[in-house]
């Protein structure tokens, strides 16, 4: 009796993973997990307070569906000030980040219209594209060229029925960021051919070399663009399922329509915390970012040691993608890793084709974690 276009969505890669580790860890198997993009951090204490004081003042009920004023608006302020994107609170609409990804698919993607992304990419967004009717239209990545997407493939890949393009930078899995120059070039294409950019910037805050750039930042291409993102990464906040579009009011507008017949509105209470989490001190979010760094350096120099695996340097987020040279497909590796050697890691084959020969490792645990997880990794693969 289930629907057919759900027969057709695989599950979701990382939690099924995570599923799976859950699951040995409570028969007792003790597991080292790199499965999950979530910090290990306790959400900083004075967004906590902010939560607490706005429950204790009676904040439990229905909010406006597109958010509370001072969050869209604290939203915007920071958008603006910090990416140069030029919006408004009126720009902004507060959900939970996947499912502004989500309604943003059923709210343009029609049965046969193809939407462009890069391969690999986040396991989610085929799934959305496909739950909406819509083909992904896969751009592959070479990682000799750190997985930054080709704009000429992009343009190649465009025809009659193309109706958005996805980028994600910083990304997951591979935690690489696109150039400005590369996204100028995207930009010029979109604004050409009239195709609307979703950019997810979930990891705009952990960056470790360079800036951040906002597609919607060019000229003409605010317009142009839904950008969803939020404060699961950058504060440790991934329980609270608080996020955002941000795009022009008639987009906003629309993908409304589908909050307000799904979900109503975001959690009250957490809503007022995000004020603070956004407004408040950045001391906590700073030394996370700062950690995260020193976790990056740390796994990179533990996976270099291990033969037949390559890796390039991540950017931002908190993935490496490390490459093997084992002759397995990268599902049966992971299967083999977690089995044999008590460690889990995501398969690439998750994140799109161009993902075989490859899996992903969160740091975002702790330094004796990653020292014994990839001490497993190791002794798993000379035996290979």
């Amino acid at each position: 009796m289930v629907s057919k276009r759900l027969q057709e969505i695989p599950a979701s890669g990382t939690i099924a993973i995570s599923n799976l580790v859950s699951q040995m860890k409570s028969e007792g198997i003790d597991i080292v997990s790199f499965s999950m993009g979530e910090p290990d951090f306790t959400t900083p204490a004075n967004v906590i307070d902010a939560c607490c004081d706005s429950l204790r003042s009676g904040n439990t009920h229905y909010t406006p569906s597109m958010g509370i004023p001072a969050l869209r608006k604290a939203v915007a302020d920071v958008t603006r000030e910090t990416n140069g994107v030029p919006c408004q609170a009126s720009n902004v609409l507060i959900t939970p980040c996947k499912q502004a990804i989500f309604l943003t698919a059923l709210a343009y993607i029609d049965p046969g219209d193809e939407v462009i992304l890069a391969d690999p990419s986040w396991v989610s967004y085929e799934a959305c594209i496909r739950l909406a009717g819509g083909m992904p239209v896969y751009i592959p990545t070479k990682f000799e060229e750190k997985f930054v997407i080709d704009p000429a493939l992009i343009e190649a890949a465009i025809t009659p029925r193309t109706k958005m393009i996805i980028l994600n930078t910083p990304s997951n899995p591979t935690g690489g960021i696109i150039p400005r120059d590369v996204l100028k070039q995207i930009a010029d294409i979109a604004i050409r051919n009239g195709i609307k950019v979703m950019s997810d910037e979930i990891y705009e805050s952990i960056i470790y070399e360079g800036k951040h750039t906002s597609i919607a930042s060019f000229p003409g291409m605010f317009e142009n663009t839904i950008i969803v993102s939020g404060l699961s990464k950058s504060h440790a906040m991934t329980g609270w399922r608080l996020g955002w579009a941000i795009a022009p009011e008639e987009d906003i507008k629309a993908i409304n329509k589908l909050q307000s017949h799904s979900i109503s509105c975001a959690v009250s209470f957490v809503q007022d915390a995000s004020v603070e989490a956004i407004t408040g001190p950045q001391d906590a979010r700073d030394a996370m970012v700062a950690e995260f760094r020193k976790r990056r350096d740390l796994a990179l120099d533990l996976i270099s040691e291990i033969p037949g695996i390559q890796c390039n340097v991540p950017d931002g987020a908190f993935y490496i993608f490390p490459k093997y040279d084992a002759d397995l497909p990268s599902a049966k590796l992971a299967e083999i890793l977690l089995k044999e050697g008590h460690v889990a890691v995501t398969p690439g084959s998750a994140f799109g084709p161009s993902g075989e020969g490859f899996f992903r490792l969160s740091y975002a645990t702790s330094e004796e974690q990653i020292r014994e997880g990839i001490s497993r990794i190791k002794k798993v693969m000379s035996q290979l």
